[in-house]
Parts: C-alpha cells; sequence; structure tokens
C-alpha cells in the first residue's frame, strides 16, 4: 500500500501528518523521493496552498503517478476555507475535468479540512480550559463555544478576514492557555499521539468534527488493508 500526498499547507501539515501517520498506521514508511517507493511507503510533500496546489502541482504529480505505477492512492489534503466541504471537492474535479487529468492505477482520495487544520485541534476537549484568563480567548469562548459546539461550524469573528484566520487565532490562544506555544512553523502539542487521540475521542463521542473522520476513516483503510 503506497501513498502520495500533496498537503495544502505550507508548515503545520508538513509536520502533522507524518506525525499522525506514524501514531495511525506504523508501518506505512515515509521516502523522500516518490521513486524510492517500494512497499508500504508514503510520499509528501506541500502544494504551496490553493489554489495553487492544483495549478501548479496536480498535473506533474499525476503524471508522475502514472509513470512510476506502483502508488494505490494520490491524497490531496485542502481546507475549505470560505467555501464548502462539496464546494472544494467539486473544484478539484472539475479541475481534472477540464484539464483531461486522469490518473491510470492510483484512486484520488480528497480530504477536506473543514475550515483549517486549526479548526479540527479545537476539538481537544482535554485541552479546553473551563477558566480561561486570556481576554481576547474569554471572548472567543463567549462568542463561540468549542467545547460544546461543534468547531467546524464556527463562524468569524469580528475583526478577522477569514474562517481560517480566526481559527488559527483561536487555536493559538486556546493551546497557550495550557502552556503549549502552538504556530505554524512549530505546532506543538498536537503532534502528539494523545492529542490525536482525544480528537478521534471527540468525533465518536459527539459527531463533530466530521471532515476530521474522513482522514481517520481512510487511514483505518490503508492500515486494514497492510496487514
Amino acid at each position: 500500500m503506497n501513498l502520495y500526498v500533496i498537503v495544502e499547507g505550507r508548515r503545520t501539515e508538513k509536520r502533522v501528518y507524518p506525525a499522525w501517520f506514524n501514531h495511525l498506521v506504523p508501518d506505512l514508511i515515509r521516502v523522500s523521493w516518490p521513486h524510492e517507493v517500494e512497499k508500504n511507503n508514503y510520499f509528501l510533500f506541500n502544494g504551496n496552498g490553493y489554489p495553487a496546489l492544483l495549478h501548479n502541482h496536480l498535473k506533474n504529480s499525476i503524471d508522475e503517478v502514472n509513470e512510476l505505477g506502483n502508488f494505490d492512492y494520490l491524497v490531496l489534503v485542502l481546507d475549505v476555507d470560505e467555501s464548502t466541504i462539496k464546494g472544494r471537492i467539486q473544484e478539484v474535479n472539475s479541475f481534472i475535468v477540464e484539464q483531461e487529468l486522469k490518473l491510470n492505477h492510483a484512486e484520488l482520495i480528497i480530504i477536506p479540512q473543514n475550515r483549517c487544520i486549526e479548526t479540527w485541534f479545537l476539538g481537544n476537549k482535554k485541552i479546553f480550559k473551563q477558566n480561561p484568563q486570556d481576554p481576547d480567548l474569554l471572548d472567543y469562548v463567549k462568542f463561540y463555544n468549542v467545547q460544546e459546539n461543534d468547531p467546524e461550524e464556527m463562524g468569524i469573528y469580528q475583526g478577522f478576514n477569514s474562517f481560517s484566520q480566526f481559527h488559527e487565532a483561536y487555536c493559538t490562544k486556546f493551546l497557550r492557555e495550557r502552556n503549549i506555544r502552538y504556530s505554524k512553523n512549530r505546532p506543538n502539542g498536537v503532534l502528539d499521539k494523545d492529542y490525536l487521540e482525544s480528537l478521534i475521542s471527540r468525533n465518536k463521542e459527539t459527531e463533530h468534527i466530521q471532515s476530521f473522520k474522513r482522514l481517520i476513516d481512510f487511514l483505518e483503510h490503508v492500515n486494514t488493508n497492510m496487514q
């Protein structure tokens, strides 16, 4: 079972996904270059944002996957941002049709991060502090309590220009309250296995962060089919 993975994020995802893959599919080994793939390997690189990922990388990646012939899946990890899950997936599929792109053997898997990966991180109930001290965080919690409500349904707080911008700010304050210094370049805390397991538990208990479940279901499938 071999995966060719393109993540949208320039910084965070390229650190988070290898850590999470190691926790959930420990026998899947990362390689540095696609031609090094043999058995139970994955290759991962970042597509430098959306839609650059489509216009600058997808065609070449599909050509490479077709040429090598030993990948089972081409996986695209994309933020939903101001779109919707359905809308973002349709954009990718429409681009593929318009450009007449075709995977010969591998299957395309699209993992939409609704709204962004920090939205998922906000699903950790263990991290949520009942009485935060940071005044900004207090305002964010009053606006939308991510412990009680689905982080994927959260809107935009005043002063922010996008879902992702606000959700990242909320996440940074949320983690800092537990003395975890999170940044895009250094996503501390969220790489840990117990953090990941808390997100999985949140989804199972509440059915929140459903786009996150797409990732977990896919990796469970990969892990099962590697046995």
